[in-house]
């Protein structure tokens, strides 16, 4: 598996950064907002869904992945207390409100009713992977998408 690398510079780069992002898992003391960089960061564990359509279940991966937005003129949180550093969150979806064009919002929604609101004067965005995947036993899974439902 090749590391990945992509630009999001509008709104539909940034839903193939989504789909990417899809299940990654995040420990909240491992996203920051940077106010004077203007600069929101995380590292999460992304679990590779290109791999995993072909696998019988045996060879399902994660792999570190750096997710970085600049242009960020603040950060809205709910449902996540910075000092809880030690929470895990799962990522559901990245996706972009517009404002006045190209400003907008862009929203990172998690499972647990959580999000991350990043007021923001455009799309610009990089997500890079940082390490060799390694293999977890199990593939994410959402009510509904069940076998046989």
């Amino acid at each position: 598996m090749k590391p990945l690398k992509l630009i999001a510079l509008d709104e539909e780069d940034l839903a193939v950064v989504s789909s990417h992002l899809q299940d990654a898992v995040v420990r909240v003391g491992d996203m920051v907002y940077q106010p004077s960089k203007k600069r929101f960061a995380a590292v999460l564990n992304r679990f590779d869904w290109e791999t995993a359509q072909g696998s019988n279940g045996k060879d399902y991966k994660r792999r570190r992945t750096a997710l970085r937005f600049d242009r960020v003129f603040g950060a809205k949180l709910r449902n996540i207390r910075p000092s809880a550093e030690e929470r895990v969150l799962s990522l559901l979806a990245v996706h972009f409100e517009p404002d006045e064009a190209p400003a907008g919002k862009v929203t990172l929604t998690f499972s647990g009713d959580a999000s991350i609101q990043l007021k923001v004067e455009c799309i610009e965005a990089e997500l890079k992977d940082l390490g060799p995947a390694w293999t977890t036993r199990s593939k994410p899974e959402h009510p509904g998408n069940e076998p046989g439902s």
